[in-house]
C-alpha cells in the first residue's frame, strides 16, 4: 500500500487495506479463493513455474486469499517475507526446522508454551535435533551456547509466566555465535504490542489462533522474517557451493525454505476460508488488544491486593520483575493475559458464571485454564515450574466485557 506522505501508514490503517487492491470491480476486502490448482498456458510457464515458485500452481503451495493474508502480516510485522500455515504449532516447527537438521542444537527460554516445550523435549530429538532450556536472560543463553547451536527461542511474553525476554540482549547472544534468533510474538498480537525483528530478531511466529483471528473460531500460524538475517554460518544454506540455497536464493533464502518446508513439503496448509477469517480479525486486533489491555491491568491491580489471591503475574504491573522491559519493548500495553494463585483451583473454576474453563487465548470473552493440569500438564514437574506453572495458578485471557462484571464473577468465585 502507497502512503501519501513521507511516512508509513499507522498500524490501524494498514491492518484494514493492506492486500486489497484498487480499481474498478474490485472488492473492497479479501475474496475466498476455493480452488487446488491454477492454470498455465504453456509447458514452459509451468516449468518455470515449478523452479521458481513465485507465482500460482498448486494450493498446497500458495493461493490468492492466504497470500493476501500473508501480505498483511509482513506489513504488520515490519517484515519482508510471511507464510501462513494451518495452525501455531505447525508454524513453530516450520520455524525450527527452516534452520535445523540432524546434528543440530537449539538453545531456547524455559517459560515456554506447552505445545513448544513438548516439540524441543519429545520431537526434535527424534530428529536428531538436541535442545537446550535454559531461564530467559542473555547470560544463561550464552551459557548454554554450542558450536551446532542454530536457533535461539524465546517467547514475548512468556506462556503463562508473563516474562518479557532482552530480545536486544538474546539477538546479540545468538548472532555471536552464527545461530538466528526466533521469537514467538503471539501475545504481541501481530506486531501491535512489539515487532521482534526491529530489535534484532530473524524469524517472528504467531498462533493466528489467538488475536488475529481475536474470536475463539479459526485456526492458524505465520512464521515472518527481515532481511538482516545471516546464514552464512549454517551448513543447510552454504553446502553446494554455486548451487546452495543462499547462492540460488540470496536473501529469499529463508523465506524460501520455510515455504518449502512447511507447505510444500509437509503440507501444513492453511485454507482459504481460515484465512480469510484471519485476514478479517487482523482489521480489529488493535482495537480489541487495547481494550483487553486495559482490562488486564486493572485486574491484576485489583488481584494483587485480594486477601485470597496469591501471586500475580502480569508485566504491566510495577512490581513485576519484568516491568522494565515491558516498558522497553512493548507499546500500547502489556498485553490481554495474566496469571493468579488460588487455594483451591477446582472450586474457583466450578464456581465460575461469565468467566469460561477454555484452553485458548485472544479471545472476545475471557478465558481460564488451570495450566497444571492443561496446557502443561503432560511435562515434568521441573518444566512446569520452571515455565512459572504451580499448582495453584490460574491463566487468564482477558476478553471484551466490562470489567466491572469480571471483577464481580472472580469475586464470587474466590468464596
Amino acid at each position: 500500500m502507497q502512503s501519501m506522505t513521507s511516512d508509513p501508514p499507522h498500524y490501524e490503517t494498514q491492518a484494514v487495506q493492506t492486500g486489497i487492491p484498487r480499481g474498478l470491480g474490485q472488492t473492497v476486502g479479501i475474496p475466498i479463493h476455493a480452488a487446488a490448482g491454477f492454470q498455465f498456458e504453456t509447458l514452459e510457464q509451468a516449468q518455470s513455474e515449478f523452479q521458481q515458485n513465485t507465482g500460482l500452481s498448486y494450493a498446497r503451495l500458495q493461493n490468492p486469499t492466504v497470500r493476501a493474508l500473508e501480505e498483511r502480516l509482513s506489513t504488520l510485522e515490519g517484515g519482508a517475507a510471511t507464510v501462513a500455515l494451518a495452525s501455531g504449532q505447525a508454524a513453530t516447527l516450520t520455524a525450527m526446522l527452516s534452520v535445523c537438521r540432524a546434528g543440530d542444537h537449539v538453545v531456547s527460554s524455559s517459560s515456554l508454551f506447552g505445545g513448544t516445550a513438548g516439540l524441543l523435549n519429545n520431537i526434535l530429538p527424534l530428529m536428531g535435533i538436541g535442545a537446550t532450556l535454559v531461564p530467559n536472560t542473555p547470560e544463561a543463553v550464552r551459557g548454554a551456547m554450542q558450536d551446532n547451536t542454530r536457533l535461539v527461542w524465546a517467547e514475548i511474553i512468556g506462556n503463562p509466566a508473563g516474562d518479557v525476554p532482552d530480545l536486544r540482549g538474546l539477538a546479540d547472544v545468538a548472532h555471536a555465535g552464527g545461530a538466528l534468533l526466533a521469537i514467538d510474538s503471539t501475545w504481541a498480537g501481530v506486531g501491535f504490542l512489539c515487532r521482534p525483528l526491529e530489535h534484532g530478531a530473524d524469524i517472528v511466529t504467531h498462533s493466528l489462533t489467538k488475536w488475529a483471528g481475536g474470536h475463539g473460531s479459526v485456526m492458524g500460524g505465520s512464521v515472518t522474517v527481515g532481511t538482516a538475517h545471516d546464514l552464512s554460518r549454517n551448513p543447510i544454506y552454504t553446502e553446494g557451493a554455486e548451487q546452495s540455497i543462499l547462492n540460488l536464493r540470496g536473501e529469499q533464502a529463508l523465506a524460501w525454505r520455510q515455504r518449502w518446508f512447511g507447505a510444500h513439503q509437509l503440507g501444513m496448509t492453511l485454507a482459504p476460508h481460515s484465512a480469510f477469517l484471519l485476514a478479517q480479525g487482523l482489521e480489529t486486533l488493535s482495537l480489541r488488544l487495547t481494550r483487553q489491555s486495559e482490562t488486564a491491568l486493572s485486574l491484576a491491580g485489583w488481584l494483587e491486593t485480594h486477601p485470597r489471591v496469591g501471586k500475580v503475574g502480569y508485566p504491566g504491573l510495577s512490581s513485576s520483575p519484568w516491568h522494565a522491559q515491558a516498558q522497553q519493548y512493548l507499546r500500547g500495553g502489556a498485553g490481554a493475559v495474566l496469571t493468579f494463585e488460588v487455594d483451591n483451583p477446582a472450586a474457583f473454576l466450578g464456581r465460575l458464571q461469565i468467566l469460561r474453563i477454555v484452553p485458548n487465548l485472544g479471545d472476545s470473552r475471557t478465558l481460564v485454564v488451570h495450566p497444571w493440569t492443561t496446557t502443561h500438564g503432560r511435562l515434568p514437574e521441573p518444566t512446569r515450574l520452571a515455565a512459572g506453572v504451580t499448582s495453584r495458578t490460574i491463566r487468564m485471557s482477558v476478553g471484551l466485557e466490562a470489567v466491572a462484571d469480571l471483577q464481580a464473577d472472580i469475586e464470587q468465585a474466590l468464596g
